[in-house]
């Protein structure tokens, strides 16, 4: 289609930049450093590590690793190279917006289907399907796996209820959130024949639901208890529920800006909204309420997290681009509704746009890795001062602890450092950390100074 293969060129602006935006880097990191280490490390996708190591290991409790494993295949033939995974990811993404598009269209108008594509492609998905995390990621899977399971419930095809198992179980794998769309199973149920049904509620659901238990709740506690690391977990219902309705205006802001980062596109969400409760009709509420209340679980589930990053609103976008694409196509007045789209998109992008371009004041740290090969030994475990960042760690392509500036006020932290394990010492001197001042660096420049701590 020519609108999802307009904004896959648009997106392919940057693709080959290394993880020096300014938003979520951290993430990007710490599965780039996943990645690498299949390659370089133990390519066995049950054991994830990072090179936030310490003296251990890096194996990390974390998502089921599919889009770094992929990255690790392209890199087994072509060599290693940062922005394999943002390929892989928006490949991944097009093709989810393809089959969002066609379920949408399989149930509603083509108009509806159409206009809720366009705001999909313009919401918080432009910068994230393009970035090495599996957030977008896993929803374009859940979107493949619904076709299927669609396809299925009105053709009785084998080979698509298989596909919906595979692709069901690769997206919840991938990350929880995914899993809010197996909701949809309780409006589906009421399209088809019992036997389908049946095959639907028992095997073919059960399957990727017991895939996801058994590897985030009995293998990643089983790592975290080994390695010691644990990725994140969310925190407990009633934590989450204090932490929501206490910070209701952040909450609500991941709602009307961070979804389409446009104040119009949100206003048409809620003509939507108008028009699916004025028609009171089961085809659209009852979608929208199981999915609804099931992403409400998951909010409570994530509590602090939910607003503190702006990606978890991600699984529940392409439910307000559906809502709000029926809304434009429901408008007496065809011309308003295409020029408040047009008007929405246009703000969408534009207060996105930043995100495909790095910044110059960044790409100093592009260095970190010759420095490293001029001075640091392969083998021997670094300290840089990445204030719970791990992107310098990576960016080096060395192992060992990301500390914060403040503990080096600490008396002995350096000498305690040593004695962990820790050869050397890379300060960014851009965040104005304590320098020693009791050791001659190895190596400094203007934002950098190394130690050798065995000095």
């Amino acid at each position: 289609m020519f609108w999802i293969g307009l904004f896959l060129i648009i997106r392919l602006i940057g693709i080959t930049d290394p993880p020096l935006e300014i938003g979520h880097n951290w993430r990007q990191a710490t599965g780039l450093m996943v990645a690498r280490n299949f390659l370089e490390v133990d390519p066995s996708i049950l054991y994830p590590r990072t090179d936030e190591t310490g003296t251990g290991t890096g194996i990390m409790g974390m998502e089921f690793p599919l889009l770094n494993y992929l990255h690790y295949l392209v890199a087994l033939i072509f060599g290693y190279q940062h922005w394999y995974g943002r390929l892989i990811a928006l490949m991944v993404s097009s093709i989810g917006s393809w089959y969002f598009y066609r379920l949408i269209r399989s149930y509603f108008s083509d108009r509806t289907a159409l206009f809720a594509l366009l705001m999909l492609l313009v919401s918080i998905w432009l910068p994230f399907s393009r970035k090495m995390m599996p957030d977008v990621f896993c929803i374009s899977l859940m979107m493949i796996a619904l076709w299927q399971l669609n396809k299925y419930l009105k053709e009785g095809s084998l080979v698509r209820l298989l596909g919906y198992v595979a692709f069901g179980s690769l997206a919840i794998l991938s990350k929880i959130p995914a899993g809010i769309y197996f909701a949809l199973l309780i409006p589906l149920f009421f399209a088809t024949t019992a036997k389908r049904r049946w095959w639907v509620a028992s095997v073919s659901t059960l399957v990727p639901v017991g895939a996801a238990f058994w590897w985030y709740f009995i293998w990643n506690p089983h790592l975290a208890e080994e390695s010691g690391v644990w990725y994140n977990a969310g925190v407990s219902f009633s934590e989450g529920v204090s932490d929501i309705t206490s910070n209701l205006g952040e909450v609500l802001e991941r709602f009307y800006f961070s979804s389409f980062h446009s104040y119009v596109l949100f206003a048409v969400v809620l003509i939507g909204l108008f028009f699916v409760v004025r028609r009171k009709s089961k085809r659209h509420w009852v979608p929208l309420v199981s999915v609804g209340l099931v992403y409400l679980i998951y909010m409570f589930k994530s509590g602090f997290y939910f607003y503190h990053h702006s990606y978890y609103i991600i699984p529940f976008v392409p439910v307000m681009a559906w809502v709000g694409g029926y809304g434009v196509a429901q408008l007496k007045w065809k011309n308003l509704g295409v020029i408040l789209l047009a008007i929405g998109m246009i703000e969408g992008v534009a207060n996105q746009q930043h995100d495909f371009f790095l910044k110059d004041s960044e790409c100093y740290k592009m260095r970190l890795e010759g420095i490293a090969n001029d001075h640091i030994p392969e083998g021997e475990l670094v300290a840089i001062n990445g204030n719970g960042n791990p992107q310098q760690l990576y960016l080096s392509h060395r192992k060992g602890w990301v500390i914060e500036d403040d503990w080096l006020k600490t008396k002995n932290y350096l000498q305690d450092l040593s004695q962990a394990g820790c050869d050397w010492l890379l300060l960014n001197k851009t965040t104005r950390p304590l320098i020693p001042n009791d050791r001659d660096p190895v190596y400094e420049d203007e934002e950098y100074v190394l130690f050798d701590l065995n000095q």
